[in-house]
């Protein structure tokens, strides 16, 4: 069995199998037609549940031939054009290079003496992100494993930045302390603020839910309303989360009018930026997030809009003694006295111990790519939802919430000769999941105001108008279809 362990005898062996499996990959790739066959969960959930894992098949070309079976076949794969559902992208190639070369090294990013060049490349990455935003020499951060960890830490930071000074603090009864914390967010943020709430003991009335306008963003008048009601009841206004690129919208809240308000309340300022992160380095739009240089903490989501491979991600903050509140030394792992030794030990910074070298692919991406090549990809799929939304604005079929910021577009089909709100939702869902089962499209579904809308989100720059109109007329014929069927019964 040592003949499959990685290292300087079995680095042939490695070699071979590394390849047969990215020949695999490619040849897939090559051949798929739609980003998704169709396969229903009883169709795949026996023939994976029927394998024996106490009987290895000995080979690993045997064991690719059986992984096609269970899984290449049938993957979705975001890098089809038609693929429009979640905010899942292609990767870029240099990106899964680097991945390719962190998982055969398998360095842990906690301490120096497991990962060295590691921690300086990650060190280095976070630094340049943190100027991206606008943030000065004190900034720092740490890679994460994706936006809700990024947010869980920013705001367990805004937690304990929100004691010192404050009346109360001492009280006996810590839990009646913490029940005075208040954290604002948009109706339309995303709803790892309230897990984060639920984690960090705040309770269920912790998180206040701002209203937002027609244009999806956060209302700052709501805002101001609801800080100064909450001081007047005599609790403390922890937090506010703004969000650059709300997951239904793509909607950006207006960053400098809440930083302003923040600033007037000593509220600590997190900008949810997981999606539009990507404006970082677009060449045509990083005016949209003016502002967040302002905030305390940022949630950067890398394998959203820079085209990287899950996971890759991170949580930077203006101060970086914040991060203090996330430090604890272990003698075996981190013993204070590295501090003074000057010894960088990442793990004094993350809530997580053992963690994977992901700023690699980041750093492979930039230097070969460059920032503005990212950014203008990102650019692209931009431009792509502005002339989707010109196109579902001018379609009678359909019926679109709001002019995009971003690369998402919120809409519905609305049947000519249907007026029941109850069977165009109807309508609407069962085109989703059968243009699902079909395999020619994918699309994501949500609500807007109790109602079933259909969701794309555009982030493959290979993806056309054409694709675009296309399946707009998939979705309509689906739609009608099902309505026919449903005259047809009640005949």
């Amino acid at each position: 069995m040592r003949s499959h362990l990685l290292n300087d005898l079995t680095a042939e062996h490695y070699r071979r199998s590394v390849t047969e499996g990215v020949e695999r990959v490619a040849a897939r790739l090559a051949a798929t037609d739609r980003p998704f066959t169709g396969v229903t969960v009883d169709a795949l959930a026996p023939r994976i549940e029927g394998i024996d894992l106490d009987r290895p098949l000995h080979d690993s070309t045997a064991a690719l031939d059986e992984l096609e079976e269970l899984y290449l076949r049938d993957a979705v794969y975001f890098h089809h054009p038609r693929y429009l559902a979640h905010l899942n992208c292609p990767v870029v190639i240099p990106a899964v290079l680097g991945e390719a070369v962190l998982s055969a090294v398998n360095s842990s990013l906690d301490t120096w003496d497991q990962s060295a060049g590691g921690t300086l490349i990650e060190r280095r990455l976070i630094d340049w992100t943190a100027g991206r935003i606008g943030f000065g020499p004190a900034a720092d951060g740490v890679f994460t494993s994706g936006g809700s960890q990024s947010n869980l830490q920013a705001l367990l930071l805004a937690r304990e930045e929100a004691k010192p000074g404050r009346a109360g603090w001492n009280a006996p009864d810590i839990s009646d302390t913490l029940g005075k914390l208040r954290i604002f967010a948009s109706e339309a943020g995303h709803f790892s603020v309230q897990k984060s709430a639920g984690l960090l003991g705040l309770g269920p009335d912790a998180v206040v839910s701002v209203p937002v306008g027609a244009d999806k963003r956060m209302q700052t008048v709501a805002l101001a309303h609801e800080l100064e009601r909450c001081v007047a009841e005599g609790l403390v206004p922890m937090a506010v989360v703004a969000t650059a690129g709300t997951t239904d919208f793509g909607s950006i809240d207006p960053l400098p009018e809440i930083a302003e308000l923040c600033a007037r309340h000593d509220t600590w300022l997190h900008v949810d930026a997981a999606y539009g992160c990507g404006l970082l380095v677009s060449p045509a739009r990083r005016r949209l997030l003016d502002g967040i240089e302002r905030a305390d903490s940022v949630t950067v989501d890398y394998h959203k809009s820079f085209f990287q491979p899950v996971s890759s991600s991170a949580v930077l903050v203006r101060d970086a003694s914040t991060l203090r509140h996330a430090t604890y030394h272990a003698d075996y792992l981190n013993p204070r006295r590295m501090v003074t030794e000057r010894i960088p030990n990442q793990v004094d910074k993350s809530l997580q111990t053992t963690r994977r070298f992901d700023a690699l692919k980041l750093w492979m991406t930039l230097r070969v790519m460059g920032a503005a090549g990212v950014g203008s990809l990102f650019d692209e799929v931009c431009d792509l939802a502005r002339q989707g939304w010109d196109l579902l604005a001018a379609d009678l079929r359909f019926d679109v919430v709001v002019e995009p910021q971003l690369s998402t577009l919120v809409f519905r089909y609305i049947p000519a000769a249907v007026t029941d709100p109850a069977g165009i939702d109807r309508a609407n869902l069962y085109a989703r999941k059968a243009l699902f089962a079909s395999g020619d499209a994918v699309v994501a579904g949500t609500k807007v105001a109790g109602r079933h809308y259909l969701k794309f989100t555009l982030l493959n720059p290979e993806t056309t108008l054409d694709d675009i109109a296309a399946v707009l007329d998939l979705i309509a014929g689906h739609a009608e279809q099902y309505l026919g069927e449903s005259l047809d019964r009640a005949s």
